[in-house]
């Protein structure tokens, strides 16, 4: 899958003495942007941000110490000295466990504050009655961010499939314009030969002068043609080496000696599983974009819930039991204890009322969102292989018009060495078959992003997180 560490230094290195071609295929390449391209890695803190979302949720039923000192002395009077320490545990459905150590000294204290000299010791709960009971700010946090991590995963693979895809495409645009400067270098020997021919033969008097000077003219034209080529290639491997790096988050240069791979067309579906195979077996439903929607539907779901709740009054009951000697558990009984009621409940519920809506409109737009979303990959799915299908009869025929240009050309230069045949029709032969071998390239390519829309569209980028 990977090509090896020395391959790629070979791209950036600058010896000159060597002449071969370096060949880097589509599946090599993209193995080096899933595994060290910046966005790539940029992609996995989304997963790490939700993780630390769901670490602080977590916290809010984290056990808790709470101390309270409060002490005022003033010209040799202690007017009060009071410890209260807590220990809570909040647990789940809003209830709170606490134990409690209280001690007073002083004198001016409360009555209410007096406690025995060693102190006092409660042990009690705290519990919802109706607001807060079933589902409350804590629980949903809680679920929500449960539910943030998967729809991180889902984004994830969303933002790791559009970087892959646009690494693709600039994969086949270089391609496409290694080609054609293949197709010009290849037609510019052609005429570099022609000319000496015919240089040698107005030389000896078997042609005329007018004949060289087309022929050079053909022969510039292609010495042209074949520069902006080159220079396109150049740009399209500078492009591509935006998408390349190693691991140390170095980047790579391709250099002119690097070629892409020519037989990509016939493996295209093997790298990036866009074979008709693939696409039948494909669940709609295990899509990323519908998975990240569905869990954002739970997430709201649970919001609308929790606004729902907010609905009731706050009835909140304490009960605690108060002991001088905690070490003895039935010091603990229900002869001695404090306890305490607490209700509150607006009287127009407007603030709550409108939260609510304003949940159940979000939750509702996000549905809508799904069933958009559904049906559009669904059309896009089969408008993509309608276009797949036409671009493959419309290659069919673009090859057939290549080979029988190829034909006629190679008959008019058999006429035209034979006498019965002009250098113009020759080189007008050519420029079809020049043009026509173009066109092929062109859709050709076109077949190609049409096959990375494919893939962009079904988001079927597997990277393993690090």
């Amino acid at each position: 899958m990977r090509i090896s560490l020395l391959a790629i230094l070979l791209f950036i290195g600058t010896a000159s003495a060597q002449t071969n071609d370096s060949m880097l295929t589509l599946e090599e390449y993209l193995g080096y942007v899933k595994s060290f391209h910046p966005i790539v890695k940029q992609a996995n803190l989304v997963i790490n941000e939700s993780q630390a979302k769901l670490m602080k949720a977590r916290g809010a039923f984290d056990p808790k110490l709470e101390v309270d000192y409060d002490r005022k002395k003033f010209k040799g009077t202690e007017y009060f000295d009071k410890l209260n320490a807590a220990f809570k545990i909040p647990v789940w459905f809003g209830i709170e466990f606490k134990g409690n150590f209280e001690e007073n000294t002083g004198d001016f204290l409360d009555r209410e504050s007096d406690v025995p000299i060693d102190g006092l010791y409660s042990a009690g709960v705290s519990v919802p009655l109706a607001r807060g009971l079933l589902t409350n700010k804590r629980m949903a946090t809680l679920r929500q961010s449960r539910l943030y991590v998967k729809q991180a995963e889902a984004d994830r693979q969303l933002l790791i499939n559009d970087i892959l895809f646009e690494a693709t495409k600039t994969y086949f645009k270089w391609l496409r314009h290694y080609n054609e400067k293949m197709v010009y270098e290849n037609f510019l020997e052609n005429a570099s030969i022609r000319f000496n021919g015919i240089k040698k033969s107005y030389e000896v008097g078997d042609k005329p002068a007018i004949d060289t000077l087309e022929a050079r003219i053909t022969l510039n034209n292609r010495k042209l043609n074949l520069e902006k080529a080159r220079i396109k290639f150049i740009k399209s491997s500078l492009e591509l080496s935006n998408y390349l790096w190693l691991n140390d988050n170095t980047p790579v240069e391709i250099k002119e000696n690097i070629i892409p791979d020519e037989g990509t067309f016939n493996i295209v579906d093997n790298i990036l599983n866009t074979s008709a195979i693939e696409i039948e077996s494909f669940d709609i439903e295990s899509h990323p974009k519908l998975r990240s929607l569905d869990y954002k539907i739970q997430s709201l779901s649970i919001e609308r819930r929790l606004k729902r709740n907010n609905l009731l009054p706050q009835i909140d009951l304490q009960y605690n039991f108060l002991s001088e000697t905690p070490e003895i558990a039935r010091s603990f009984s229900t002869a001695a204890y404090k306890s305490g009621l607490n209700i509150n409940f607006p009287l127009f519920l407007r603030k709550e009322r409108g939260d609510l809506k304003l949940a159940t409109i979000k939750l509702q737009d996000t549905r809508f969102d799904l069933q958009n979303t559904r049906l559009s990959l669904k059309n896009k799915v089969d408008a993509i292989n309608q276009e797949l299908d036409s671009f493959v009869t419309q290659n069919d025929f673009t090859l057939a018009i290549v080979e029988d240009y190829s034909k006629l050309l190679t008959a008019e230069e058999r006429k035209f060495f034979l006498g019965e045949s002009s250098l113009f029709l020759v080189n007008s032969r050519e420029s079809k078959l020049i043009d026509s071998k173009l066109k092929a390239i062109e859709i050709e390519n076109s077949f190609l992003n049409t096959k990375a829309s494919l893939f962009n569209v079904l988001a079927l980028s597997d990277v393993p997180l690090d």
